[in-house]
Protein backbone atom coordinates (compact mmCIF):
# COMPACT_ATOMS: atom_id res chain seq x y z
CA UNK A 1 0.00 0.00 0.00
CA UNK A 2 1.50 3.55 -0.09
CA UNK A 3 3.29 4.58 2.59
CA UNK A 4 2.02 8.34 3.75
CA UNK A 5 4.85 8.87 5.61
CA UNK A 6 7.39 7.13 3.70
CA UNK A 7 11.08 8.28 5.27
CA UNK A 8 9.47 9.69 8.36
CA UNK A 9 11.47 8.34 11.52
CA UNK A 10 9.14 7.47 14.38
CA UNK A 11 9.63 10.21 17.39
CA UNK A 12 8.15 11.29 20.56
CA UNK A 13 5.91 13.74 21.99
CA UNK A 14 5.02 14.74 25.69
CA UNK A 15 1.36 15.43 26.52
CA UNK A 16 1.59 15.78 30.29
CA UNK A 17 3.29 13.84 33.33
CA UNK A 18 2.89 10.27 31.97
CA UNK A 19 1.34 10.72 28.83
CA UNK A 20 3.18 10.32 25.49
CA UNK A 21 2.49 10.17 21.77
CA UNK A 22 4.43 7.83 19.81
CA UNK A 23 4.05 9.30 16.91
CA UNK A 24 3.58 6.92 13.40
CA UNK A 25 4.87 4.06 16.28
CA UNK A 26 2.34 1.82 14.22
CA UNK A 27 3.03 2.22 11.12
CA UNK A 28 5.22 -0.53 9.88
CA UNK A 29 2.52 -2.92 11.78
CA UNK A 30 -0.94 -0.88 10.34
CA UNK A 31 -1.92 -4.27 7.82
CA UNK A 32 -1.92 -6.55 10.42
CA UNK A 33 -3.33 -4.41 12.86
CA UNK A 34 -6.13 -3.93 10.64
CA UNK A 35 -6.50 -7.25 9.90
CA UNK A 36 -7.03 -8.25 13.45
CA UNK A 37 -9.56 -5.55 13.26
CA UNK A 38 -11.65 -6.57 10.86
CA UNK A 39 -11.25 -10.51 12.07
CA UNK A 40 -12.52 -9.48 15.71
CA UNK A 41 -15.41 -7.56 13.88
CA UNK A 42 -16.33 -10.49 11.12
CA UNK A 43 -16.72 -12.14 15.01
CA UNK A 44 -18.76 -9.37 17.09
CA UNK A 45 -19.95 -7.17 14.43
CA UNK A 46 -19.46 -3.15 15.40
CA UNK A 47 -22.52 -1.51 17.37
CA UNK A 48 -23.95 1.53 18.32
CA UNK A 49 -24.41 1.83 22.05
CA UNK A 50 -26.74 3.05 23.81
CA UNK A 51 -25.46 5.58 27.01
CA UNK A 52 -26.55 5.23 30.24
CA UNK A 53 -28.74 8.47 29.26
CA UNK A 54 -30.57 7.02 26.44
CA UNK A 55 -28.67 8.17 23.63
CA UNK A 56 -26.85 6.38 20.29
CA UNK A 57 -23.20 6.96 20.59
CA UNK A 58 -21.97 7.84 16.99
CA UNK A 59 -18.75 5.99 17.17
CA UNK A 60 -19.13 1.74 16.72
CA UNK A 61 -17.37 -0.18 19.28
CA UNK A 62 -16.46 -4.37 19.28
CA UNK A 63 -13.83 -5.87 21.52
CA UNK A 64 -11.52 -8.54 22.20
CA UNK A 65 -10.66 -9.58 25.31
CA UNK A 66 -12.00 -8.77 29.05
CA UNK A 67 -15.41 -7.56 28.78
CA UNK A 68 -14.08 -5.25 31.56
CA UNK A 69 -17.10 -2.33 31.40
CA UNK A 70 -18.40 -2.94 28.22
CA UNK A 71 -21.25 -5.20 27.83
CA UNK A 72 -23.15 -5.44 24.60
CA UNK A 73 -27.18 -6.05 24.10
CA UNK A 74 -27.26 -8.24 22.97
CA UNK A 75 -24.90 -10.17 24.02
CA UNK A 76 -21.96 -11.69 21.96
CA UNK A 77 -19.51 -15.14 22.28
CA UNK A 78 -16.15 -13.76 23.60
CA UNK A 79 -13.19 -13.14 21.51
CA UNK A 80 -9.87 -13.83 23.11
CA UNK A 81 -7.51 -11.15 22.81
CA UNK A 82 -5.06 -12.38 20.55
CA UNK A 83 -1.34 -12.79 21.69
CA UNK A 84 0.38 -10.87 18.90
CA UNK A 85 -1.94 -7.71 19.62
CA UNK A 86 -1.50 -7.88 23.95
CA UNK A 87 2.47 -7.94 22.12
CA UNK A 88 2.09 -5.09 20.39
CA UNK A 89 0.95 -3.33 23.25
CA UNK A 90 3.65 -4.31 25.41
CA UNK A 91 6.16 -3.09 24.05
CA UNK A 92 4.40 0.02 22.95
CA UNK A 93 4.04 0.73 26.62
CA UNK A 94 7.35 0.06 27.49
CA UNK A 95 8.14 2.40 24.88
CA UNK A 96 6.30 4.97 26.56
CA UNK A 97 7.83 3.82 29.71
CA UNK A 98 5.47 1.78 31.69
CA UNK A 99 7.36 -1.53 31.91
CA UNK A 100 5.22 -4.95 33.60
CA UNK A 101 2.05 -4.04 31.34
CA UNK A 102 -0.21 -6.70 30.51
CA UNK A 103 -3.46 -5.83 28.52
CA UNK A 104 -6.48 -8.13 28.94
CA UNK A 105 -8.83 -6.26 26.71
CA UNK A 106 -8.84 -4.51 23.59
CA UNK A 107 -11.66 -1.99 22.86
CA UNK A 108 -11.55 -1.31 19.17
CA UNK A 109 -14.06 2.08 17.44
CA UNK A 110 -14.76 2.74 14.29
CA UNK A 111 -15.04 6.64 13.31
CA UNK A 112 -17.31 7.69 9.91
CA UNK A 113 -16.89 10.98 9.07
CA UNK A 114 -19.17 13.37 11.86
CA UNK A 115 -18.48 10.57 14.48
CA UNK A 116 -16.78 11.80 17.94
CA UNK A 117 -15.93 10.37 21.59
CA UNK A 118 -17.22 13.08 24.05
CA UNK A 119 -15.13 13.44 27.42
CA UNK A 120 -14.44 10.47 29.21
CA UNK A 121 -11.92 8.79 31.99
CA UNK A 122 -11.11 5.54 31.46
CA UNK A 123 -12.25 4.38 35.43
CA UNK A 124 -13.66 1.04 34.96
CA UNK A 125 -10.62 -0.95 35.04
CA UNK A 126 -9.54 -2.72 38.20
CA UNK A 127 -6.23 -1.71 38.32
CA UNK A 128 -5.95 2.00 37.76
CA UNK A 129 -2.00 1.71 38.37
CA UNK A 130 -1.87 0.18 34.75
CA UNK A 131 -1.68 2.49 31.77
CA UNK A 132 -3.91 2.95 28.69
CA UNK A 133 -2.40 2.18 25.26
CA UNK A 134 -4.70 3.59 22.38
CA UNK A 135 -3.79 3.08 18.43
CA UNK A 136 -4.61 5.63 15.33
CA UNK A 137 -5.16 3.63 11.87
CA UNK A 138 -7.15 6.05 9.44
CA UNK A 139 -8.45 9.13 8.66
CA UNK A 140 -7.16 12.01 11.08
CA UNK A 141 -8.72 12.85 14.24
CA UNK A 142 -8.02 15.50 16.94
CA UNK A 143 -7.78 14.49 20.49
CA UNK A 144 -8.84 16.28 23.41
CA UNK A 145 -6.76 15.62 26.06
CA UNK A 146 -7.89 17.61 29.41
CA UNK A 147 -7.51 17.43 33.41
CA UNK A 148 -9.00 16.00 36.18
CA UNK A 149 -12.28 17.63 35.87
CA UNK A 150 -14.26 17.77 32.55
CA UNK A 151 -14.29 21.77 32.84
CA UNK A 152 -10.33 21.69 32.61
CA UNK A 153 -8.47 23.08 29.76
CA UNK A 154 -7.84 20.70 26.76
CA UNK A 155 -4.69 20.28 24.75
CA UNK A 156 -6.19 19.68 20.98
CA UNK A 157 -3.30 17.53 18.95
CA UNK A 158 -4.07 15.75 15.79
CA UNK A 159 -3.53 12.20 15.81
CA UNK A 160 -2.73 10.39 12.38
CA UNK A 161 -2.16 6.85 10.92
CA UNK A 162 0.07 4.88 12.44
CA UNK A 163 0.16 7.10 16.26
CA UNK A 164 -0.18 5.49 19.70
CA UNK A 165 -0.96 7.42 22.67
CA UNK A 166 -0.10 6.60 25.98
CA UNK A 167 -1.37 7.28 29.24
CA UNK A 168 -1.12 6.00 32.98
CA UNK A 169 0.63 6.95 36.62
CA UNK A 170 -0.35 10.93 37.22
CA UNK A 171 -2.13 11.21 33.98
CA UNK A 172 -4.07 7.87 34.51
CA UNK A 173 -7.54 9.59 34.85
CA UNK A 174 -7.59 12.54 32.86
CA UNK A 175 -10.63 13.50 30.91
CA UNK A 176 -9.78 12.79 27.12
CA UNK A 177 -12.38 12.43 23.50
CA UNK A 178 -12.08 12.67 19.84
CA UNK A 179 -13.83 15.74 18.12
CA UNK A 180 -15.91 15.23 15.23
CA UNK A 181 -14.18 13.24 12.31
CA UNK A 182 -13.67 15.04 9.00
CA UNK A 183 -14.68 13.23 6.15
CA UNK A 184 -11.71 11.97 3.98
CA UNK A 185 -10.11 8.29 2.62
CA UNK A 186 -7.20 6.45 3.76
CA UNK A 187 -5.54 4.01 1.66
CA UNK A 188 -5.95 1.25 4.06
CA UNK A 189 -8.86 2.37 6.34
CA UNK A 190 -10.89 4.23 3.29
CA UNK A 191 -13.96 6.37 4.81
CA UNK A 192 -12.78 5.52 8.45
CA UNK A 193 -11.26 5.85 11.45
CA UNK A 194 -10.69 3.16 13.45
CA UNK A 195 -8.63 3.03 16.87
CA UNK A 196 -7.31 0.42 19.29
CA UNK A 197 -7.65 0.87 23.04
CA UNK A 198 -5.20 -1.45 25.29
CA UNK A 199 -6.01 -1.82 28.69
CA UNK A 200 -6.24 -3.83 31.95
CA UNK A 201 -10.22 -4.48 32.11
CA UNK A 202 -9.85 -7.49 34.95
Amino acid sequence: MLDLFEGEAPWQEVLAEDAVILRRYAREDDQWLFRHIMQVASLRPFQHRITPGGFRMSVAMTHCGSRGGYPENPPVPPVSLPAELQQFAVRAAGSAGFSGFLPDSCLMNRYAPGSKLTLHQDKDEKDLRQPIVSVSLGLPAVFQFGGFDRADALQRVLLEHGDVVVWGGRSRLRFHGIAPVKPGSHPLTGAYRYNMTFRCAG
